[in-house]
């Protein structure tokens, strides 16, 4: 099972070579996974039909339960037949619908390929997180497909509307899949729906929320408005995603879950109403509309209203037609949204007032239209028919509620009638006063998917029978009834019989009447769902701007103080109402003097902060603080976060001075003295309000501290540097992501430094390339000026001379280039003895930040361009890279500390040993020092240019202020 779903997602990846290669013709190997999961489908037939299950399961992270699991029952086994099967065809279709030179049809292909492998993959899943999962992927995946034509403003906004509607469904059945499977004690689907939770109140709210999502994937409403926008979809797409698999996804987690909850008393009654409403209004709308494709979603609507209807009502008669009329939707549906592409592509209209005569010239199209739209009128001897009298059978003999949904199906089934005559008329039939409508040939390979489809249809109306072990398989996961119903063609005279005649004969005079309908519902005509829809989306819109417009006033004070009110209110709120105190420890203020020392001399600088003018006073106190946290680790004997502290309140202490050179040396802002006297209380009160918290916190510890866990699982390898190793190793992937996170924001601080206007002219452009002091290296230096041509001076750094005089300072620089190579080395050291000393790949590269960031600071932008010629760029991606690789490489068996260890000897070092942790460190090391850089060049060389600009174009041309400058 697990090899099909891949092979959909590898092939599907591999469409966009395919398509440039093959052209239209790669829609035939597109189309061999979903052939094979055919096969395989109906290689376990008869596995599936005697009630047993094929089942797999791959245990991703035991420790937590968290695991793969797929299994294919009878239910399962239908929707892999008709998700997987009328995906073949339609895939074959493409191959002759899209023209060779359709943009962007390599992307389409992958799409629509991958959406099959999320649909095959969700209808098998026996897990509700991977349920989830694989249901979000159908939403991206249909998305994507509806939005093909993004050129087009409509077909955007159809393409965001599925997403929205379907996604907040989504999102509010994972919230009831969290309840029920906290409350069944797992999420496994098969077991909860053997023995399924105490219907509470909980759980009960929890089927409302998983109804919301079922109901939203299936356009059932309130949820309808999306299906009818996504015809905007091109025609494959709407025949397969809207009439045979994703619609279908709600339609089958109903039939899933009806089984164990259909008894709760909220499930029933939400069902039957809202899928018999869906089924009228659905009718009602198609009766009227022009376009062949929206005729048939709107048809499509209907019809998903009455399987919903049909597999939430809960009986086994119910169940079984439920499973019946799926497959014959399938079967008729497709095939006929087929047939309106090949009218489209053969006429170019699908507007039905348009097109006349077209069955007289296309006989064989009509013929499979009219073969699909008779079982989609449930005519005998089809498919449509056999399902449609299971479905009166089983409401007719059920509870008062399901009579009464009889009723809401019989009308339905009336207008199912009326706009499939119409269906049929608009297409083919001749009309008065229009001239014929001139069409294209079409090949018979273009039109025998749809056939097969039809045909199909018509072989299993007398050959229902066929499928009475499968689907019954499935429905007698009910409670048996004292006679249950078997599926057949024809069960003689009876009131079945009765109701179906009468639907037809209402359907009729509906079709014949058509005019006054038109007119009348016309008249009659609420406001669209999609209409309610966008103004829905608007009002919403006008609201966030006035709440934000009253919120966000542009203010950083108030942000920080909002922020600390609230905080202090909750914490305040928690903390006298549980009185966490009771019982707590006393509290401890010191281990020894120092620490006190250290903490009293680290709030008198966070103090002085308050009453600072000068912003270099205040970052130089502000970092005062941070550097007295690091003596409390130092204190604590905690060596690693002292160095790693130190060497971030260096650097950040280094950036803020960068920046403050472009920023007024007073703080400009004029504070009253009645706002003094609010922000310092807010201030204090919040700062004991978290010292307090965190101090319960800490002396109401109940559990065992996981520090000596953690020390003796070093132990066991061999290490003594718990951090370290547990940065590297236990929490690689916490690392990974945070190194991700710092990557990103680096890049998107630089990226705001260096944006550009396309007016500021070559300069722009050159910075833009990379011809910044970055990409200067010792050629672009060497003819810059470099002091007297008749005795030069003495040089200590390579680009040192580039500064103008009064910027240089000669003890700087000798200074510089004595402890440059001797910080690297340091650095190095401190990545290579993290195992067993304080050290690792974040503190050494920030050494070596450090290191380039004094070579910069004494020479200038040039200096820090020979220091380092190769792009911030390279050093981040690779660092990413190699964490990344190190850390797959580790999921085979699950830590990163055993994927690989070499150990060996050197003449001169002695005996050392390589692993994986030291590998992924390396590549954190070279990210560090790649953010560093990328900074520093923003901040600092960027910011340089700005100025050596902006002082040559305030200085006179020629002038002697120009050439120092310029040095």
């Amino acid at each position: 099972m697990i090899a099909l779903i891949v092979c959909h997602f590898a092939l599907a990846a591999c469409a966009g070579p395919l398509v440039h290669r093959l052209g239209r013709r790669a829609f035939l190997v597109l189309a061999l996974p979903p052939t094979a999961a055919t096969v395989w489908a109906f290689t376990r037939w008869n596995t599936a039909t005697s009630g047993d299950a094929v089942t797999w399961s791959w245990q991703w992270i035991p420790d937590y339960d968290v695991s793969l699991d797929l299994r294919l029952d009878a239910l399962a086994e239908l929707m892999v037949l008709l998700a997987a099967g009328v995906g073949a065809l339609v895939l074959l279709y493409c191959a002759f619908y899209f023209p060779g030179d359709t943009p962007q049809l390599g992307r389409f292909a992958g799409n629509l390929l991958a959406f099959a492998g999320a649909m095959l993959a969700l209808v098998l899943s026996d897990d509700l997180i991977a349920l989830y999962v694989f249901w979000e992927l159908t939403t991206v995946f249909s998305y994507l497909l509806i939005g093909h034509g993004s050129e087009h403003r409509h077909s955007r906004r159809s393409a965001l509307q599925a997403l929205i509607v379907t996604t907040l469904g989504g999102l509010a059945m994972l919230v009831g899949f969290l309840i029920i499977g906290q409350a069944a004690g797992t999420y496994r689907i098969s077991t909860i729906v053997a023995d399924p939770p105490e219907a509470t109140l909980a759980v009960s709210a929890a089927l409302v929320l998983v109804l919301c999502g079922a109901l939203s994937k299936s356009a059932i409403w309130p949820f309808s408005m999306w299906l009818p926008n996504a015809m905007a979809a091109p025609t494959p797409v709407s025949a397969y995603l809207h009439a045979a698999a994703m619609v279908k996804a709600g339609v089958y987690l109903v039939a899933r879950l009806s089984p164990a909850f259909a008894d709760v008393p909220v499930w029933k009654p939400v069902i039957l109403v809202l899928g018999g409403a869906t089924m009228l209004l659905g009718g009602w709308r198609a009766l009227r509309l022009n376009d062949l494709k929206l005729v048939l979603a709107y048809g499509t609507v209907s019809q998903l209203g009455f399987l919903t209807l049909l597999a939430g009502t809960g009986n086994r008669d119910a169940a079984l037609a439920a499973a019946a009329m799926t497959l014959a939707h399938a079967l008729f549906k497709a095939p006929l949204f087929l047939i309106t592409g090949i009218v489209d592509h053969a006429t170019g209209t699908r507007d039905l007032r348009k097109l006349s005569g077209v069955g007289h010239t296309l006989p064989y199209v009509a013929g499979v239209a009219v073969l699909a739209a008779a079982s989609m009128a449930a005519l005998p001897p089809l498919l449509g028919f056999a399902a449609k009298e299971a479905a009166f059978e089983a409401l007719l003999h059920g509870s008062a509620a399901d009579r009464w949904a009889l009723a809401a199906v019989v009308a339905g089934s009336a207008l199912t009638t009326a706009y499939t005559l119409r269906f049929v008329w608009g297409a083919f039939a001749r009309k008065p006063g229009v001239p014929d409508t001139p069409v294209h040939r079409v090949s018979p390979a273009f039109l025998a998917p749809p056939a097969l489809l039809a045909v199909l249809g018509l072989v299993l109306g007398p050959g229902v029978g066929w499928t009475d072990r499968l689907l019954g398989a499935y429905a007698d996961t009910y409670p048996a009834p004292a006679d249950p119903y078997h599926l057949a063609l024809w069960h003689g005279f009876g009131t079945a019989l009765l109701l179906s005649a009468l639907t037809w004969v209402a359907g009729t005079v509906l079709f014949l009447g058509r005019t006054p309908v038109i007119k009348l519902s016309r008249r009659v005509a609420w406001p669209t769902a999609d209409s309610v829809f966008g103004h829905l989306l608007l009002g919403q819109e006008r609201l966030a701007l006035q709440v934000t417009g009253f919120i966000q006033r542009g203010s950083l004070s108030v942000y920080l103080a909002t922020t600390l009110l609230v905080m202090l209110a909750g914490q305040l709120a928690v903390l006298f109402t549980d009185q966490p105190w009771d019982g707590a420890l006393r509290p401890r203020l010191w281990d020894n003097p120092l620490q006190g020392s250290v903490a009293a001399l680290t709030c008198a600088a966070a103090l002085l902060c308050v009453t600072i003018r000068r912003r270099m006073k205040a970052v130089v106190l502000g970092g005062l603080t941070g550097y007295g946290t690091a003596l409390l680790f130092v204190v604590q004997g905690a060596p690693d976060l002292a160095l790693t502290q130190f060497c971030v309140e260096t650097v950040a202490m280094i950036v803020f001075v960068l920046v403050l050179r472009r920023m007024p040396v007073h703080f400009l802002e004029t504070v009253s003295t009645w706002r003094r006297a609010i922000r310092v209380p807010v201030a204090l009160a919040a700062a004991a309000t978290i010292g307090i918290a965190v101090w319960v916190a800490a002396a109401a510890r109940t559990a065992e501290p996981a520090g000596a866990a953690m020390v003796e699982e070093v132990a066991d390898h061999g290490y003594k540097d718990v951090v370290a190793t547990l940065l590297v190793d236990l929490r690689a992937w916490d690392t990974m992501g945070e190194s991700a996170v710092l990557a990103a924001a680096a890049i998107g601080v630089t990226s705001l430094i260096y944006l550009h206007r396309r007016s500021d002219g070559s300069m722009a452009q050159d910075e833009l390339r990379g011809r910044t002091a970055w990409s200067l290296s010792a050629r672009h230096s060497a003819r810059l000026p470099q002091g007297d041509d008749v005795a030069p001076e003495r040089s200590w750094l390579a680009a040192g001379a580039t500064l103008a005089p009064e910027h240089r300072s000669i003890v700087f620089e000798v200074v510089a280039r004595l402890l440059f190579h001797p910080i690297l080395v340091l650095s190095v050291y401190l990545l290579f003895c993290a195992e067993n000393m304080p050290g690792g790949g974040f503190v050494a590269g920030l050494v070596a930040g450090v290191a380039l960031i004094t070579r910069y600071l004494a020479g200038g932008r040039f200096e820090l361009a020979e220091a380092a010629p190769l792009q911030p760029g390279l050093f981040t991606g690779l660092g990413l890279f190699l964490s990344t690789g190190v850390g797959l490489i580790g999921l085979i068996d699950g830590t990163v500390l055993h994927a690989f260890t070499y150990y060996g000897h050197l003449p001169v070092f002695g005996d050392f040993h390589m692993s994986t942790p030291l590998l992924f460190d390396f590549g954190v090391y070279l990210l560090v020092l790649g953010v560093v850089l990328d900074i520093v060049r923003a901040l600092g060389a960027k910011i340089d240019r700005q100025i050596e600009r902006a002082a040559g174009a305030l200085t006179p041309p020629g002038g002697p202020e120009a050439g120092g400058a310029a040095r």
